[in-house]
């Protein structure tokens, strides 16, 4: 199956890989040689398959790689036009960045949209795995989540799906915090997909654009293992740009940059990036920092 979907322009899926760290973790792979994307997929109603994501012109092509329906085809539509953000529109952000220099690239980069996963229970997950961590152990730590309870790809040896709430909730704490080795983190996964598994916690439902931020906020830090830097990050991949990632990096970066260097609070970032208003959590992640 081969499905071409139109963004709304300018697009770059460059820009999109490149955006944040989650094309380096499994389910996801880029091909820098081919230039594509390269997610494994389970479909709701199909085996897992493979999604192969390509840059075209006006947009990207998805082909597929195992069984598929021709039923599934609204769903890869609907699912690839989140994960890459195809129909959000920046416009009023690019016009607002005209006239600062550290912002100058960002309309000619196409930079704005955030690699999503399909679902909002994965990203959840992946940036609970990034706290208190390396880099290197939140891809160690989420490859061996997906290794221990994704579905494998047909045919192949070593490539599995995201694991559905399901799997993950008929596991036990100490699995989690033994085998698939994801210490203080295991009790709050754990009970996030059982809440999920239950029914008595409807995640997906947060992706409507019609849930408030600040109930979106509160929804997202009620979570176990949630805390205002985690919720802020999905809150910038659920396309809320109001609140700002700030950690011991943020505070460093703009202390050199505003403060010269100086000790500044979580506060003195926050009043930087006010004036941006609902872009505010955006353009700073996209500053360029390279001075620093």
């Amino acid at each position: 199956m081969n499905i071409q979907l139109a963004a709304h322009p300018p697009f770059s899926l460059s820009s999109v890989i490149h955006s944040h760290g989650w094309a380096r973790l499994a389910p996801f792979h880029q091909d820098e040689e081919q230039e594509e994307l390269k997610y494994i997929y389970h479909s709701k109603k199909s085996p897992v398959i493979k999604l192969n994501i390509k840059e075209i012109a006006d947009g990207v092509a998805v082909s597929t790689q195992g069984e598929v329906n021709q039923n599934d085809q609204a769903e890869i539509t609907a699912t690839v036009t989140w994960m890459l953000a195809l129909n959000e529109d920046f416009s009023e952000f690019y016009q607002l960045t005209k006239g600062e220099p550290k912002l100058s690239q960002v309309e000619e980069k196409a930079q704005g949209r955030l690699l999503r996963s399909p679902t909002l229970f994965e990203d959840t997950i992946k940036t609970i795995l990034t706290t208190n961590t390396s880099w290197a152990g939140t891809i160690r730590m989420t490859e061996s989540l997906v290794k221990q309870y994704g579905e494998l790809l047909p045919g192949k040896i070593a490539e599995y799906s995201f694991p559905t709430p399901e799997r993950i909730a008929s596991s036990n704490e100490q699995t989690l915090r033994d085998i698939t080795r994801l210490g203080y983190r295991s009790p709050y996964i754990l009970k996030l997909a059982r809440e999920i598994s239950s029914g008595s916690l409807d995640l997906e439902a947060l992706k409507s654009d019609k849930v408030p931020g600040d109930q979106l906020h509160s929804k997202l830090t009620s979570i176990k293992g949630v805390g205002n830097y985690a919720a802020a990050n999905l809150m910038m991949l659920l396309g809320h740009y109001d609140y700002l990632t700030i950690d011991s990096w943020a505070i460093k970066m703009v202390s050199q940059e505003f403060f010269n260097g100086e000790s500044i609070e979580p506060k003195d970032v926050e009043e930087i990036f006010e004036p941006w208003g609902k872009w505010k959590g955006l353009a700073y992640w996209l500053w360029n920092w390279s001075d620093n």
